[in-house]
């Protein structure tokens, strides 16, 4: 399938219509036969009196094929044993078809339900529980997939899908690098350096262009003081294929359009799609303005990247580079220090470079710095208080303090942000806060699979009786970063003592 297919009239119509209830249905389809031809036919009997749409599209194009298939839960065994035994149900073999699926060389593993292919960032936290249930060998695949990737398109795509090219996802590729390199040896980090490098040089590009008058170019910005940090962004200003009619309506009384659609993939390569944490206003969408804002937790993990590179140059012995990357990092550190730190609020927060000041925004990203070991412990045990004061619920971490309908708000919980905060705790010795936090999200992950044999993608965590809610979709089961960050978080129990 060409790219270009989302530019069509079918494709158009075809969203606008809403001949699938959800958009990103027609775009996983498989076409039948060649999209030229199909095109070609579109054309030669969408004016013809007795022409159906939708009777159309099901002629020539088959429904994408359901994750799950098949698969019953047996509620009799423990929830490990059911996370065990999903991943081969999640597993996905190469294939090398026709449709917007990116082929990849090696298996891997989906998030599950509507999400039918990798996704980035979700990959990390799904190979925290692989370790856990000794899948180093999936582990390995899905590291060489985003290699391969890497080298196919520049960087590592929101997912392997022709609609998602244009943007990335919270770039984990480097702690998905140190977490095989844990089972395989520090050879593992100069074995994967090319890719590591030419990632950061995707989230670079174009930073020897800034300057006093070019305050922003892509990925990068240009701060007061002449330090440069990064944002998120992404190549296109269109619609979302996958969310084409939900953004052609929500553009409608918008003046900027082309500003909305870039903001609003910038929020989708946040992986936070969507939250108040991007609203100008903090609460209505189409105030949102994610490429104003410098975020905490991306910078956060560019200097890991750096690190990373940093630690694969010493490794091969190359000392001048790894001196070079050593200074970059002291300069990232001492530039998030300076500024996502807020220390009338004792808080860290995203900064939004076209105000020159700190958002208002009080949100997960915040124990990004702790877990980096980029706080001090002053900065970590003010974080760990206000986490504790403000955030903690009756089922784990709420995402922000606002109140919402979009879904990385209060009042939902997410694996990978229970994760970072609880072992970012963990290293400034906040470990009974930690494993409070850990407690209390087994809990909801495992009173709502004793009640539906699921574990779910996100959950209500203040009234656990209830399935989280918001978003542009219905909540999904599976579900990768879920089941990997359990896994991981009742190893965290049992090796962390008070």
């Amino acid at each position: 399938m060409d790219i270009k297919f989302f530019e069509s009239e079918l494709f158009r119509q075809t969203q606008l219509q809403k001949v699938y209830t959800d958009n990103k249905t027609f775009v996983d389809c498989i076409p039948k036969m060649d999209i030229a031809v199909i095109l070609e036919r579109y054309n030669d009997e969408k004016n013809k009196s007795n022409f159906n749409l939708a009777d159309f599209v099901h002629q020539y194009f088959d429904e994408p094929p359901e994750v799950a298939t098949g698969y019953v839960t047996d509620t009799s065994r423990s929830i490990e044993e059911h996370i065990d035994e999903l991943w081969d149900v999640l597993s996905r073999k190469p294939e090398g078809r026709d449709d917007s699926l990116i082929s990849l060389p090696k298996p891997y593993i989906v998030p599950g339900g509507r999400f039918r292919e990798i996704y980035y960032w979700d990959s990390f936290f799904t190979m925290l529980g692989l370790q856990a249930s000794g899948r180093i060998d999936m582990i390995q695949n899905m590291v060489d997939n985003f290699s391969f990737l890497v080298d196919k398109v520049g960087y590592i795509p929101n997912g392997n899908r022709l609609y998602y090219i244009g943007r990335s996802q919270p770039p984990f590729f480097a702690s998905m690098v140190n977490l095989l390199s844990e089972e395989k040896g520090k050879k593992i980090l100069f074995e994967f350096l090319p890719q590591l490098e030419k990632e950061y040089t995707f989230w670079m590009k174009g930073s020897e262009e800034l300057d006093e008058k070019t305050s922003a170019i892509n990925r990068v910005v240009r701060m007061p003081d002449g330090s440069i940090l990064n944002r998120y962004w992404d190549e296109h200003d269109t619609p979302r294929p996958e969310a084409y009619q939900k953004e052609i309506k929500l553009s409608t009384n918008v003046e900027d359009k082309d500003r909305l659609y870039r903001d609003l993939r910038g929020a989708c390569e946040s992986g936070w799609d969507f939250s108040s944490r991007w609203f100008k206003d903090g609460k209505t969408f189409s105030t949102i303005h994610t490429t104003d804002i410098v975020p905490v937790d991306l910078n956060c993990l560019i200097l890991n990247l750096e690190q990373t590179i940093a630690e694969a140059y010493q490794f091969s012995g190359n000392a001048t580079n790894a001196e070079k990357y050593v200074e970059k990092v002291m300069k990232r550190k001492n530039a998030i220090q300076s500024y996502f730190w807020h220390e009338p609020k004792s808080f860290y927060f995203d900064f939004d470079f076209v105000t020159g000041s700190p958002t208002n925004s009080y949100n997960l990203s915040a124990a990004y710095p702790l877990y980096f070991n980029i706080a001090s412990q002053e900065q970590a045990n003010s974080v760990a208080a206000i986490l504790e004061k403000d955030f903690l619920k009756v089922g784990g971490l709420i995402t922000t303090t606002t109140t919402t309908e979009q879904q990385w708000d209060a009042p939902n919980g997410w694996a990978p942000l229970q994760w970072i905060s609880v072992a970012g705790l963990s290293k400034y010795n906040h470990s009974k806060l930690a494993r409070e936090i850990a407690e209390k999200w087994m809990m909801i992950n495992k009173k709502v699979f004793q009640n539906t044999g699921k574990l779910m993608e996100k959950y209500n965590v203040i009234e656990t009786g209830l399935t989280a809610g918001g978003g542009e979709y219905e909540s999904q089961d599976g579900f990768g970063w879920t089941n990997g960050v359990y896994l991981a978080m009742g190893l965290f129990l049992k090796t962390h003592i008070d």
